[in-house]
């Protein structure tokens, strides 16, 4: 669990947030027919998902080792 692997997970769950609550807004017929409160639980419910999936599985994109740089997927 290091600082990089921490902030990887922050920016998969931050994606992740915006994916809920495009889907969730999407699902509206009207922009007047959305639920925000729905919106946002369920933006917060996917990024809190999404980072204990990170704790549990790995990120592919952070070495095992937890060292090198964040430029990119490791190899």
């Amino acid at each position: 669990m290091t600082k990089v692997f921490w902030k990887a997970a922050g920016i998969r769950a931050l994606r992740t947030m915006a994916q809920c609550a495009i889907a969730y807004i999407g699902s509206g017929n009207l922009l007047g027919d959305v639920n925000w409160v729905g919106v946002v639980s369920s933006a917060l419910m996917g990024g809190i998902v999404s980072v204990l999936m990170s704790i549990a599985t790995g990120l592919p994109e952070v070495p095992l080792d937890g060292g090198g740089d964040d430029s990119g997927p490791a190899r």
